[in-house]
């Protein structure tokens, strides 16, 4: 591909309003989640070519032994370690990770997420969520970073819980990563969530949002592709929600045809948000052709 089309692929439309705008992206699930299995430089080099200036790094055990590595490319090519998917805990996998943000200088959020922290009601299960978080978070902090709670179903997935616990440890540096491809019981009540962690949200992950997705192998689709993705962009805009934006992965197709597939979804929707007609839907790369 020429630098001009790859300049025209990154381009965002001109009225992006923010948080939306193509610099406040994160590219998010794309390191086990590649057809391709790129190395580290090959994956900041598609980062470069797709226009993305932040980064949240997922990983798999055989990923760690070059995080160092990546974090130093992503360094060099002036793009953001946004966010680290980080243990519950502070075990040997934690403290890689660590080191290599303390080398490096770098203040990503840790996204931690658990299953259910046990106890019988819901005081004793926030209570031990929290004496899980904090070390985590004490350890965040000593290095100017921040943690934030990942949905990902479950008693932890629900984000009154999340803000239970963040109330319970009053500690500033937690906050909470909110993610749509999780939160399909939720879209009856999204706006009222997003008030309801507006204070502590530090990070929103987007996906296309169909209602019953999750049950109807829809659970994760291209942003643009989901019938109710105009009305939940608007509502995040209307949030006032400023922070970074995740764009998702999250299949075992290409990474960069996927990362693609949302720029496009989104650059179609994006128009729709001030009441300007929608224009042809975008074709998804990474769907299978309707016949």
């Amino acid at each position: 591909m020429t630098p001009l089309a790859l300049a025209l692929l990154a381009a965002p439309p001109a009225d992006a309003p923010a948080p939306f705008a193509r610099d406040n992206l994160v590219a998010w699930c794309i390191v086990p989640f590649d057809a391709r299995k790129r190395t580290p430089a090959q994956r900041v080099e598609m980062l470069k070519e797709l226009g993305f200036k932040r980064y949240a790094y997922d990983w798999r055990a055989e990923h760690l032994p070059t995080f160092d590595e990546e974090v130093g490319l992503l360094k060099k090519a002036g793009i953001e370690l946004t966010a680290v998917w980080f243990p519950a805990n502070l075990g040997p996998d934690a403290k890689a990770l660590l080191a290599v943000i303390e080398k490096h200088g770098v203040k990503p959020q840790l996204w931690v997420t658990m299953g259910d922290p046990g106890g019988t009601g819901q005081a004793d299960k926030v209570a031990a969520a929290a004496k899980v978080l904090r070390p985590i978070a004490e350890a965040a902090d000593k290095l100017g970073g921040r943690v934030a709670l990942y949905n990902h179903g479950g008693w932890f997935g629900e984000p009154e819980n999340q803000v239970a616990v963040i109330e319970h440890l009053k500690l500033k540096n937690v906050g909470v990563v909110y993610n749509q491809h999780h939160g399909h019981d939720h879209l009856g009540r999204f706006p009222e969530l997003l008030k309801t962690m507006g204070p502590h949200l530090l990070a929103l992950n987007l996906n296309g949002m169909t209602k019953g997705g999750d049950k109807a192998g829809k659970k994760i689709l291209p942003l643009g592709q989901g019938e109710l993705d105009v009305e939940l962009l608007k509502a995040v805009a209307a949030s006032g929600y400023a922070g970074p934006v995740g764009i998702l992965g999250h299949t075992q197709d290409d990474a960069a045809e996927r990362l693609r597939d949302n720029l496009d979804g989104l650059d179609w929707l994006l128009p729709q948000l001030a009441g300007k007609p929608a224009g042809p839907r975008p074709t998804p790369r990474t769907l299978p052709k309707k016949p």
